[in-house]
């Protein structure tokens, strides 16, 4: 297989582990072979222009939030959120869901990242309202944190 064919191979294989970012497994492509592929992949998100960085965040869709009601989530982002049962909540979860999405948009400019894998609906809420008293440069950090979590487990499921 030639150099081009493997890193095609590569993007083919990977392109979805980030949220509509394509651009991420891309750069990566392009530094193959990479010791550590988690690490290799959050590199890139790193190297990233801080532009960059928050167009990655902002193309994660809000917990809970219109496309889970539409059904234009990602499918990975559905089982995401389903596997902390997001989507079953009664109404008065989804209207603190609603409210504090709102709350966290308005103060950052994206929404809030978590990997809702490793924790509940009890948990995120309770993550949601300590995080909103942060500033915003911790915030894009925890976000790009969090985002590596949800590629990290990603990755596993692909391995």
């Amino acid at each position: 297989m030639t150099a081009t064919a493997d890193r095609d191979a590569f993007v083919a294989r990977h392109a979805a582990l980030f949220e509509h970012s394509p651009w991420v497994v891309e750069r990566a492509a392009a530094r193959l072979p990479l010791a550590d592929l988690h690490a290799g992949l959050m590199q890139v998100v790193h190297d990233a222009t801080p532009a960059e960085q928050l167009a990655l965040i902002r193309a994660h869709p809000e917990l809970a939030g219109k496309a889970a009601v539409d059904g234009t989530l990602t499918a990975a982002s559905a089982a995401e959120q389903a596997s902390a049962g997001l989507d079953r909540l009664t109404q008065a979860e989804f209207d603190r869901f609603h409210a504090l999405n709102t709350a966290y948009v308005a103060k950052f400019g994206f929404p809030f990242i978590i990997c809702v894998r490793l924790t509940d609906k009890a948990g995120i809420l309770a993550a949601m309202e300590q995080r909103l008293g942060n500033d915003r440069a911790t915030e894009i950090a925890n976000a790009l944190e969090q985002i590596g979590e949800i590629v990290r487990l990603r990755l596993e499921a692909v391995a």
